[in-house]
C-alpha cells in the first residue's frame, strides 16, 4: 500500500478521499489554489501545497504543478477524484512517466472510452447493445444528416469528445438538421476543442441507468449493481438512487454482465461506470451510452447498499491487490438515495422555463444533517467563501433505509434539517422534487425535472419571512440600547426586551404603523407595516413601491388594505428565531449579513435585504426611474457590445456574464439609448448589480422622479 497519496482535486470529493486515506493509515496531500487557501480539504489533509491562482487552468488543471507538488511531498500515487483531470489520458500517462501510480484506469482505457465513437464500436464488438446511430468518426454535415434520416426522427446530436450535456441537441424535425448540426459543432468546439459529432436515435421518456464496475490487474471484473440517475436537468444529474425500481433480477444480471464485458473490452482497471439509456416501457431493451473512467459523484449510494468503500478499493487495486470477492459475493441491501446540493438560484422566466443560475457568497451559517441512515459528503465549513470559479456542487446528502420509501423519507427530512445561509442553494428545490408524485411512485424519466421544474420553484417569498425580518428589525430599534436604530442592527445573539422597543403609541389616537422596506433578490420589493412591539404586534406585508408612499399608500396612518396578522417573537438567539405567526409558531435559522439578514426553513433560505439594491443604484442618478439591466447571477462580464450613447433595439444583445462555465446574455428590454454602462470586460459583478441603464425612446428627454426611500420610518411623525 502507498505511504503518501496526493489528491488532485478540491471540495467535497477531496474531503471524501482524504477520509478513506486517513482510515487506511495513508498520508494525504491536498492541493489548493488561492481561492481555496482556507478550504476544508486543505485543513483536513496531512499536508497541503499551493499550486497556483484561482483560475483552474493555472492550478487544478496544471499537470506540471500537480506533478511538482507530488514530488515535493514524496507522494507515491495520485487520486484524481472526478472532474478536472480525472478522465484526462495525458495526465494519467504523465503520472506514470513521473514514477507515480495513477489511481484509476490505464491511459489507454481513458483515451478509448473518452472517444464516444470508438467506445461504441469497441463495446459493440464485445456484443454490448448500443443505441442505433451513426458509425465512423469525422462525418461531414451531410453524412450526419443522412444518418439521421436513416435512423428516423427524432435524433440526438452528441459531441464525440465531451460530456455533461454540452453540445447535445435534440432534433425532432428533419428540416432543422442543418441548423442544429452547425450549432452543435460550435458548442462542441468551444467546450472541448473538437467539433466531431455523432448522431443517435432519441428514446422518448428514457431512463438513465448506470452500472458500477470494479476491475483489478489480475483479470477479475465484477459489477456492484445499478444506479438510477434519471432525475436530471439539462442532462445534469441532481438525484441518484440504488437500486433502480425499474429492473427485475433478470434484467439487472443481464445489464451487469454487459457492463463487465464493456470493461473487459478496453482493458479496464479500477472503479468505473457503464451508462445505459433504457426505454421506460421496455427495460429489457437497454442501450450502451458511454463509460465514465473514474469514480462517479453518485458513488455513495452504491457504497451504502453494498457495504464497500469504493475509494479504498480504488487504492487497493492500484496497489496491485486482487479483488478478494467474486460476483456471487456481491449483495445489495436496502435502498439509498442521494441529492446534490449546489450553489445556485432557481428563477422562473416569463415563458415558464426555470433557469438555475450560479450563486456565490460566504457561508454565514452551516448545519449539516445527521441521524439514522444519513450521510453527508461535504467540502463546507462556516466562513467558506463560495465563488464562481469552479463547479457549483457543494455537498451531497445521502440517505439509506431498508426500503425505498424509508430512504426517501429520511432524505427529505435530512434536506429539511440542512441549514446553509449566505449563498443560494437548491436544497428546498430538491426536497420538493423528492415529494413529487412521480418520484415517490418511481415513474421516472430524464425529462421529468425539466418538465415540472416550474411547479417546484415557489413563485413568491412567504409573508412570514418578511414578517420575521420586520420583527427582528423592530426589536433592534430600541432607543439608547446597543443595536438601536441609531447604532445599526442588534448584535448577534443579544436579546433586546421586545416590550422596550418603539410601539407606535400616540397620545389620543391609535398606535402608528412603523414601515419597513425589504427586498429578496429575484423578487419585487415589499413593505412591511408593524404596529406594536416585537413581543405583540400586528403585521401587514404589502407590495413595495420604492419610497413607500406611492401607488395608493396613505400618507397618514390608517387601516391597511389587507388584514393584519397577529405576530410575536417567541425566542431568538444568535442563529435561530421562533415567531408566532397567525397562531402557528415558525422557527427559522438566521444569520446577520451586510444590509440585511438571512433566514432559512425546511431547506429554503432567503436573503432579506433592508433596501432595494437596484433602486439604490438608480435613486438620485441622472436616469432615476429608467430601465436598468442587472446581473442575473454573480460572475464575470466577458463581453460588452455597446457603449454609452448607443441606440439599441429590443432584444439586442448588450453584454455577456459568465459564471461556473455558464454564460448569460443580457439583452435590451426595449428600444432606446444606453444611458449608463457600469462595467467593462473582466468586471466581477454580484447578483442584481446594475450593469447598464437603457432609457426608452419616449423617456430619453425627460427627467425621472427621484426617491427618498427610508427604512424603519414611522408614519405621521415620531412614534
Amino acid at each position: 500500500m502507498f505511504d503518501t497519496v496526493l489528491v488532485a482535486n478540491r471540495g467535497e470529493i477531496a474531503v471524501r478521499v482524504i477520509r478513506t486515506l486517513r482510515a487506511m493509515g495513508v498520508r494525504s496531500v491536498a492541493v489548493f489554489s488561492d481561492a481555496d487557501a482556507d478550504a476544508r480539504h486543505v485543513r483536513e489533509a496531512d499536508t497541503a501545497v499551493r499550486i497556483g491562482p484561482a483560475p483552474a487552468a493555472e492550478s487544478y488543471l496544471s499537470v506540471p504543478r500537480l506533478l511538482e507538488a507530488a514530488a515535493r511531498t514524496g507522494a507515491g500515487a495520485v487520486h484524481p477524484g472526478y472532474g478536472f483531470l480525472a478522465e484526462n489520458a495525458e495526465f494519467a500517462a504523465a503520472c506514470e512517466e513521473a514514477g507515480l501510480t495513477f489511481i484509476g484506469p490505464p491511459a489507454s482505457a481513458i483515451r478509448l472510452m473518452g472517444d464516444k465513437i470508438r467506445a461504441k464500436e469497441t463495446v459493440r464488438a464485445a456484443r454490448v447493445p448500443g443505441v442505433p446511430g451513426s458509425s465512423g468518426s469525422g462525418l461531414t454535415d451531410g453524412e450526419l444528416a443522412a444518418a439521421a434520416r436513416e435512423i428516423g426522427m427524432p435524433v440526438l446530436l452528441k459531441p464525440s469528445a465531451g460530456g455533461g450535456g454540452k453540445g447535445m441537441r435534440l432534433v425532432r424535425a428533419e428540416e432543422l438538421l442543418a441548423e442544429e448540426i452547425a450549432a452543435a459543432r460550435r458548442e462542441a468546439r468551444a467546450s472541448f476543442g473538437d467539433d466531431t459529432l455523432l448522431v443517435e436515435r432519441w428514446v422518448d421518456r428514457p431512463r438513465h441507468i448506470e452500472i458500477q464496475v470494479l476491475a483489478d490487474a489480475h483479470g477479475n471484473v465484477v459489477h456492484l449493481g445499478e444506479r438510477e440517475c434519471s432525475l436530471q436537468r439539462r442532462h445534469q444529474k441532481i438525484v441518484e438512487e440504488a437500486p433502480s425500481v425499474l429492473l427485475d433480477e433478470e434484467t439487472r444480471a443481464a445489464m451487469g454482465e454487459a457492463a463487465v464485458q464493456a470493461a473487459r473490452s478496453c482493458g479496464y482497471r479500477g472503479a468505473g461506470t457503464v451508462e445505459f439509456i433504457v426505454p421506460g416501457d421496455d427495460p429489457a431493451s437497454y442501450y450502451f451510452m458511454e463509460m465514465n473512467t473514474r469514480l462517479q459523484v453518485e458513488h455513495p449510494v452504491t457504497e451504502l447498499i453494498t457495504g464497500l468503500d469504493l475509494v479504498e478499493w480504488q487504492l487497493r487495486v492500484a496497489a496491485g491487490e486482487p479483488l478478494p470477492f467474486t460476483q456471487r459475493d456481491v449483495t445489495l441491501t436496502g435502498h439509498a438515495v442521494e441529492a446534490r446540493v449546489c450553489a445556485e438560484t432557481a428563477r422562473v422566466s416569463a415563458a415558464g422555463r426555470v433557469d438555475f443560475l450560479p450563486s456565490s457568497g460566504p457561508v454565514l451559517a452551516l448545519r449539516e444533517p445527521a441521524g439514522p441512515g444519513v450521510r453527508v459528503d461535504s467540502g463546507l465549513l462556516p466562513g467558506t467563501e463560495i465563488g464562481t470559479s469552479y463547479d457549483p456542487m457543494l455537498a451531497k446528502v445521502v440517505a439509506h433505509g431498508p426500503d425505498r420509501p424509508t430512504a426517501l423519507r429520511r432524505l427529505r427530512a435530512a434536506l429539511a434539517d440542512t441549514v446553509l445561509l449566505g449563498v443560494d442553494t437548491n436544497t428546498g428545490f430538491l426536497r420538493r422534487l423528492l415529494a413529487h408524485d412521480a418520484v415517490v411512485s418511481g415513474a421516472l424519466d430524464t425529462g421529468l425535472v425539466d418538465r415540472d421544474a416550474a411547479s417546484l420553484v415557489p413563485s413568491a417569498v412567504p409573508d412570514e419571512v418578511y414578517g420575521v425580518a420586520a420583527l427582528l428589525r423592530q426589536a433592534g430599534m430600541a432607543p439608547g440600547t446597543p443595536g438601536s436604530a441609531a447604532g445599526g442592527p442588534a448584535a448577534p445573539g443579544r436579546w433586546i426586551d421586545p416590550f422596550s422597543v418603539p410601539s407606535g403609541w400616540r397620545l389620543g389616537g391609535e398606535p402608528a404603523w412603523t414601515v419597513h422596506h425589504f427586498r429578496v433578490p429575484g423578487h419585487d420589493p415589499v413593505r412591511v407595516r408593524v404596529r406594536g412591539t416585537a413581543g405583540d404586534a400586528e403585521v401587514v406585508v404589502e407590495p413595495g413601491h420604492g419610497d413607500g408612499h406611492a401607488s395608493g399608500e396613505p400618507a397618514v396612518a390608517g387601516a391597511p388594505a389587507t388584514a393584519p396578522v397577529r405576530a410575536r417573537v417567541v425566542a431568538r438567539d444568535a442563529d435561530r428565531v421562533s415567531v408566532e405567526w397567525g397562531g402557528a409558531t415558525e422557527t427559522f435559522a438566521r444569520a446577520v449579513a451586510a444590509g440585511g439578514t438571512w433566514l432559512g426553513r425546511d431547506g429554503d433560505a432567503w436573503s432579506v435585504l433592508d433596501h432595494d439594491p437596484v433602486e439604490a443604484a438608480l435613486t438620485g442618478g441622472a436616469h432615476a426611474g429608467a430601465d436598468s439591466l442587472t446581473a442575473p447571477m454573480p460572475g464575470t462580464v466577458t463581453v460588452v457590445k455597446v457603449a454609452v450613447g448607443d441606440r439599441v433595439v429590443a432584444g439586442q444583445s448588450l453584454l455577456v456574464v459568465e459564471a461556473m462555465k455558464m454564460e448569460h446574455v443580457i439583452s435590451a428590454p426595449h428600444a432606446g439609448t444606453v444611458a449608463e454602462l457600469d462595467v467593462t470586460p473582466g468586471s466581477t459583478v454580484a447578483m442584481d448589480q446594475v450593469l447598464a441603464v437603457v432609457v426608452p425612446d419616449d423617456d430619453k428627454d425627460s427627467d425621472a422622479a427621484k426617491s427618498d426611500a427610508g427604512n424603519g420610518d414611522t408614519e405621521e411623525g415620531e412614534a
